[in-house]
């Protein structure tokens, strides 16, 4: 898409330089931003030659995922001892449907700062507890869980000039035995509910929503709750919305149905 109200684009190659002026905008991969118009914007920012390791080991055991961190990258992302959470990575990967040659340019930071409901990195951080590390013009920099970053279909709570420097795993939740679950109307279609669920080694359980509803749906419970508790909350919980590609009552049912399914199968009674 050629976006004809830029007059400039420049390369960001230290935080001083990252932060985008009134009329630019970020670009990483750019999968998004080139694909249709944008007429506000007069100038873009390019993140890729920022230097930003795409994977760092944290001081408590968890992950850092830089920003520009393409998917591509995060797939091909090793198996660690004690990280039985690693199947998650590749299964909210899939779950963006792109050919590899969007996979090989689309970044971690881009497809959460898009926020859409079906953001596949949205649910992966929203599974396992991420937190973004956020970059601001005055150097007050603040982290945000994912889960509370994300607050409508393309909707989020960074403010103009913040950078998403970061998304940091703990390592809880990278030790945590996983469950995944993708539903949409067409076998190619954008997910119309993707559901997570996780417990980790204390016994916390986690149950994910995502798609299905505007912004990400998070239920937490001290152990494994019973199926009728777990339909209750999700059937309860709001947000759930009617769009082409599915209604707000089928996306409600779809949702405790595959949860269901993931709390049988990570507690071995189905």
């Amino acid at each position: 898409m050629d976006l004809t109200a830029v007059t400039q684009y420049r390369f960001a190659r230290s935080r001083d330089e990252v932060f985008p002026a009134p009329g630019e905008q970020l670009v990483a991969g750019g999968t998004w931003v080139f694909s249709e118009p944008q007429p506000a914007t007069t100038g873009l920012v390019d993140l890729s030659e920022m230097g930003w390791q795409s994977v760092e080991d944290l001081p408590d055991g968890g992950l850092r995922i830089g920003a520009t961190c393409t998917i591509a990258e995060l797939v091909a992302l090793p198996p660690r001892p004690g990280f039985r959470a690693h199947p998650l990575f590749a299964q909210c990967a899939n779950a963006l449907l792109a050919s590899f040659k969007i996979w090989n340019m689309a970044t971690v930071g881009g497809n959460i700062c898009r926020s859409f409901a079906a953001a596949s990195m949205v649910s992966l951080s929203v599974a396992l507890d991420a937190t973004a590390h956020i970059w601001n013009p005055d150097g007050a920099d603040r982290d945000v869980p994912v889960a509370d970053l994300v607050i409508g279909n393309g909707i989020n709570v960074l403010a103009p000039g913040e950078v998403l420097r970061a998304v940091d795993f703990p390592a809880h939740a990278l030790a945590a035995v996983t469950g995944f679950r993708k539903i949409a109307l067409a076998d190619l279609g954008r997910s119309g509910a993707v559901v997570t669920g996780r417990i980790d080694p204390d016994g916390t359980t986690v149950f994910g929503i995502t798609a299905a509803t505007e912004w990400p749906t998070v239920l937490r419970y001290p152990r494994p709750p019973a199926a009728d508790r777990l339909r209750r909350d999700i059937t309860t919980a709001p947000g759930y919305y009617t769009d082409p590609l599915g209604s707000a009552d089928w996306r409600r049912g779809v949702s405790a149905v595959l949860a269901e399914e993931i709390l049988r199968e990570l507690t071995g009674t189905g």
